[in-house]
């Protein structure tokens, strides 16, 4: 089992930075793929960002690049998403997957991850 739980969220101004946290317990991060996704109510789950057990890896949605970064704190066995001139549109739920797979191929699609987090909301306001 594995559990995650996001925190990092909250208010902030267009054009802010927030830093998200995804604390994971039960395996260790060279273990597990991690991404980040996001979701509006009504609306699916959108990837933003992964990163390899190795930690080698990254992948991006093109609304992240530029602005985001994934990474990773093995000793916290903690994963963060640094995100940068925020935008009304990045307002969403977000939260943080981990895949037990040894693959990075499928780190974009929600539903090869095994385990989420609760989420926490992230409200920019223009």
């Amino acid at each position: 089992q594995v559990r995650l739980v996001e925190s990092g969220g909250g208010l902030v101004q267009a054009g802010g930075s927030l830093r998200l946290s995804c604390a994971a317990s039960g395996r260790p991060l060279s273990s597990l793929t991690m991404g980040w996704f996001r979701q509006d109510p009504g609306k699916e789950r959108e990837f933003i960002a992964g990163i390899s057990r190795t930690g080698t890896n990254t992948n991006y949605a093109d609304s992240a690049k530029g602005r985001f970064t994934i990474s990773r704190d093995i000793a916290r066995n903690t994963v963060y998403l640094q995100m940068n001139n925020l935008k009304p549109e990045d307002t969403a739920v977000y939260h943080c997957a981990a895949d037990t797979s040894l693959s990075f191929t499928r780190v974009t699609v929600p539903r090869f991850y095994d385990y989420w987090g609760q989420g926490t909301q992230v409200t920019v306001a223009s």
